[in-house]
């Protein structure tokens, strides 16, 4: 009898408690991130305006990827060609300074042989702008250099006898100052990332190389670099998703209200405003913003597996290659032996 109860206690699973525990995630996750994403889906195949119920096969898609049509159509072409351009451009030139700036941080703060006063109080300072809000940082830099006369920088140049700058009207200004803010924003918090990934690394092989007199130049390069590419990996491709869906500092950023500039409107920016406003207020268009959000989800998926795939370790590569050769020989040589077995 005791050895009932004691198979029976020991075939009770208590793994739906932990379904049960995790289901909250996986039905909030279900509700707000699948289901929008297959209704978006299911939206780049429908018209627009008061058609939006039709069903347009690619008809979206082609006008976004080609313009074909009428002249409605080469417009939305060339705005979402334009917006794609812009994307890139802001996303690479804050990523390259804010990697850059990060890694140098990350190695000064974990370097033993640095002994920097208030370390702490550093690293906080840099990752409280990732805490603050995007209209905030918006709002103060409109307020630091933007079109408006009254902007610090506008009053800067007053006092010294200059005209004042439109900022925003030019490319190469407000381009420059959202890729500062952008880099600002995040680079704490790639610091952070950095920092984390370096101390993860055995402290011996630090150790050994200062035994042996490496530099601090040939440790960086020799061991912290090779040693840290997952971090890096998963920084840029976490950069990369968060870049080409760049919309709140490039949207705000702007005196009158409405006057987005071409030169910072994003693909995000640009599916706003189809989704929202359309050609009019009354005529959402709800098919062309459903096709450049699926194309948009393609193209961040395809860079993600690109910079995956190429960022892999050549020696597991090629373990797993070997491992798959084996099995694949070795399920040849059974087919065989049972062949000849039968006969």
């Amino acid at each position: 009898m005791a050895s009932t109860a004691q198979s029976r206690i020991k075939s009770i699973s208590y793994a739906k408690y932990g379904y049960m525990f995790i289901a909250p995630f996986f039905i909030v996750y279900l509700f707000f991130q699948i289901w929008p994403l297959i209704n978006t889906f299911i939206l780049s195949f429908k018209g627009n305006g008061n058609a939006a119920s039709d069903f347009v096969a690619l008809e979206n898609y082609q006008t976004l990827l080609f313009g074909t049509g009428d002249r409605r159509a080469a417009s939305l072409h060339n705005t979402f060609t334009q917006s794609f351009i812009n994307t890139i451009i802001l996303w690479v030139g804050n990523f390259i300074p804010q990697i850059f700036l990060s890694l140098l941080l990350a190695v000064w703060f974990t370097d033993s042989k640095l002994h920097i006063p208030g370390k702490g109080a550093f690293k906080v300072i840099m990752y409280l702008p990732n805490i603050i809000t995007a209209v905030s940082v918006a709002a103060l830099f409109m307020r630091f250099i933007s079109n408006s006369e009254t902007s610090a920088m506008n009053v800067v140049l007053h006092n010294m006898g200059k005209t004042a700058i439109k900022f925003e009207n030019s490319a190469a200004w407000s381009r420059g100052i959202v890729m500062f803010i952008q880099t600002w924003l995040w680079f704490g918090n790639t610091m952070i990332m950095m920092m984390s990934g370096i101390l993860g690394i055995n402290p011996s092989l630090f150790e050994a190389a200062n035994i042996d007199g490496a530099s601090s130049g040939q440790v960086l390069r020799k061991i912290t670099l090779p040693l840290l590419r997952p971090m890096v990996v998963y920084t840029l491709i976490t950069s990369m998703i968060g870049g080409l869906q760049m919309f709140d500092i490039p949207f705000l950023y702007h005196t009158a209200q409405g006057d987005i500039k071409d030169h910072l409107r994003t693909v995000a920016v640009f599916i706003y405003e189809q989704f929202r406003v359309g050609n009019n207020v009354h005529s959402p268009q709800y098919g062309i913003a459903g096709a450049a959000s699926i194309m948009l989800f393609i193209v961040t998926a395809i860079l993600g597996i690109f910079v995956f795939r190429a960022n892999r370790d050549a020696d597991e590569v090629r373990k797993k290659k070997e491992r798959k050769e084996m099995i694949k020989a070795y399920k040849k040589e059974q087919k065989l032996a049972k062949m000849g077995g039968i006969e």
